[in-house]
């Protein structure tokens, strides 16, 4: 009783223990998930704000590869632009860069003199002989807006008086003893406004300084130069834009700077980012459904969780088999400590018969012929239990470790069986046995074993029957090839739970004729010899009415 409340707490204790530690786990996943979850929808949240960059630098590309590459092109005609050239370039340039709506040419000249309706600033003057605008939505290849030859009067238009009043300071301010880089020509030789670029072509240095002259006195003979200008108007909305991260933006679209929806609902998340240069009016306004983003944090969220699943997973495993190995160990522990304890009560109760007999034999005067008889016998059958025991263990050793021959002989079957009724008879007077033989006489095994079987089963069968019911009917039969042996009694029988545990060495079923005496070795013997001559045993019980355990072995003739 003791040590089932002992195993009872130890598993408990185990059980709590694991419990526990699979509540804190739980718990540690949740918030593990919960963590992951939030860290998901951060970065996506982040991405949406941060990738915006990317799509602004792929979708203004082209822009800069024009204000890089094409733009500079102009001054490679060192002003010798006429209107056919000009044609031919913005041809080139509506083809390529769809967002350059039109172009105006102004194909200026630069004198010492005074020019009609130009920019004239002591000897110096800058006016334009003709003006050509082209654009991919004017019916002609281009449309003459003035010429000195014509009865057009030329307006002096903001971008011209600009760029000629910075050309006019660049000169008066240029150093004619170093020739100006590239970024000051540009920075004094352009204008950059809101949907327009107005570009002069760069003159030579050599110009320059002539031009510098040409301000401060009259030359004679009065030079004329060419200068050429060029004024790009740009439409923002022809930008291609480039989504490459169609799972964080839903729609990409261009807006005034200014452009603010008043519609826009807590569904929906957007971001923006202001275009460069001529199109600082304007940005890319990124809009996506929370919903559609939920989606994309779920796909982050996924493959992380299922690793954290995993090792969770992991864990429970490693607890579960710890608390199996636990168990097992307990468990060990109790059989092997009820085999100790068995195993000295057996050893115990005929060392005290020997010691008794022993004791009286010494302290007798003189014995009688009865009493010494007696005596002898008493010691017999006790150094025979001894005996037997030490035999039954050193057997169970040698067989586990297979360090034994089977050995080989013919035998008569029923004699054997009649044999092994006769011995448990003596033993046993009130033993009913009954026997049954077909198919066969005769067969080759090992006696020895095969009679430990059979007495261990026997045995088995008388210790656990009522009184009124110590029965066991043995049958032997021949089928396919096997030799089957069947041992069934009207005994108490086996509770099913039971069953899977009584060829477990060191296991005792818990009743009332197994209080005192059984070590726990008996039926795991019987399997242990069961396999060493290459068969099997099973059982089949009902409680209260009686066990069939059934042998079969290979049939040797």
């Amino acid at each position: 009783m003791v040590m089932t409340l002992e195993k009872k707490s130890g598993y408990r204790k185990n059980f709590y223990l694991i419990v526990t530690f699979i509540i804190l786990m739980s718990g540690l996943l949740i918030l593990s998930l919960f963590f992951v979850y939030n860290f998901s929808k951060k970065f996506v949240e982040n991405e949406f704000v941060s990738e915006k960059v990317k799509v602004l630098e792929e979708s203004i590309q082209p822009y800069n590869d024009f204000f890089q590459n094409k733009l500079p092109e102009v001054s490679y005609y060192n002003g010798y632009l006429d209107s056919a050239t000009t044609a031919k370039y913005v041809d080139t340039l509506l083809l390529e860069y769809p967002f350059v709506s039109r172009v105006v040419f102004y194909d200026s000249e630069i004198t010492n003199g005074t020019v009609k309706d130009g920019l004239n600033t002591g000897y110096f003057s800058f006016g334009p002989r003709a003006i050509y605008q082209f654009g991919s939505y004017i019916s002609a290849d281009s449309i003459k807006l003035f010429s000195t030859e014509g009865h057009q009067t030329f307006k002096r238009g903001d971008d011209f008086n600009t760029l000629g009043i910075k050309l006019i300071s660049f000169i008066e301010s240029l150093d004619t003893t170093k020739a100006p880089t590239q970024d000051q020509l540009f920075s004094n030789l352009s204008i950059v406004r809101s949907n327009r670029i107005t570009y002069l072509n760069f003159p030579r240095f050599d110009d320059l300084k002539v031009y510098k002259q040409m301000l401060r006195k009259k030359l004679d003979p009065a030079p004329v130069y060419q200068q050429d200008m060029l004024t790009f108007h740009l439409d923002p909305f022809k930008i291609k834009i480039i989504n490459r991260y169609k799972h964080l933006y839903q729609n990409i679209r261009i807006a005034p700077l200014t452009y603010d929806p008043l519609d826009m609902t807590w569904d929906f998340k957007s971001t923006e980012i202001t275009l460069p240069g001529p199109f600082s009016d304007y940005k890319l306004y990124f809009i996506s459904a929370k919903t559609f983003l939920d989606k994309e944090i779920l796909l982050y969220f996924l493959p992380i969780a299922l690793v954290v699943l995993a090792f969770y997973g992991i864990l429970v495993l490693v607890a579960f088999l710890i608390f199996r190995n636990l168990n097992i160990n307990h468990r060990m522990f109790k059989l092997q400590y009820d085999f100790v304890n068995n195993l000295t009560h057996e050893f115990k109760t005929p060392v005290s018969v020997i010691k008794i007999a022993g004791n009286n034999i010494k302290s007798a005067t003189s014995l009688t012929d009865r009493e010494l008889k007696l005596y002898g016998r008493i010691l017999d059958e006790e150094a025979d239990k001894l005996n037997g025991l030490m035999n039954k263990l050193l057997a169970f050793t040698q067989i586990e470790n297979k360090a034994i021959q089977l050995n080989e002989d013919e035998i008569n079957i029923r004699d054997f069986i009649e044999s092994t009724i006769e011995s448990h008879q003596l033993k046993h007077p009130d033993f009913d046995f009954t026997y049954d033989v077909a198919g066969f006489s005769t067969f080759i095994t090992d006696p020895v074993l095969l009679g430990s079987l059979f007495d261990n089963l026997a045995e088995n069968a008388y210790k656990y029957s009522p009184p009124e019911r110590k029965k066991l009917h043995i049958t032997a039969r021949l089928h396919k090839g096997k030799v089957i042996f069947t041992f069934t009694d009207k005994g108490i029988g086996i509770p099913t739970p039971q069953i899977g545990s009584i060829f477990k060495k060191f296991f005792r079923i818990q009743n009332i004729y197994n209080q005192n005496g059984s070590v726990g070795l008996g039926l795991a013997f019987c399997k242990e010899l069961v396999n060493f001559m290459k068969g099997e045993i099973t059982v089949k019980s009902t409680v209260n009415k009686g066990t069939e355990f059934k042998i079969v072995l290979p049939f040797n003739d």
